[in-house]
């Protein structure tokens, strides 16, 4: 994401900052994103922002448990940025390596 760049969702910057939050260590970040974002769009937006981050780590290890592997057009146009970001390296990659060992 660029955070620079406005989403046109209201309270986007703050819902931005909520989610980068939800994935750092810093409690003390996590508990102002949370609050900011209740005094701004009310505290349901907290549970719904919340569910839908939860929502989407869910089915990603859903995805990874299950074995679903990349699919090959993904697998092509991702080969540069899978190699920037070391990403044939984790222990999931192997669900779609196994079935395409050439398309790595």
């Amino acid at each position: 994401m660029k955070p620079e760049i406005d989403s046109g969702v209201p309270g986007g910057k703050l819902l931005s900052d909520f989610v980068d939050a939800l994935v750092e260590t810093d409690v003390a970040a996590l508990d102002a994103a949370r609050k900011a974002v209740a005094e701004a769009l009310g505290p349901a937006a907290v549970t719904a922002a919340a569910a839908v981050a939860a929502n989407f780590t869910k089915n990603d290890r859903l995805a990874n448990g299950l074995g679903i592997p990349i699919d090959d057009f993904l697998l092509k146009s991702t080969a540069d940025l899978r190699e920037q970001l070391g990403l044939n390296a984790y222990p999931s990659a192997i669900n779609t390596f196994r079935h395409r060992p050439a398309g790595r």
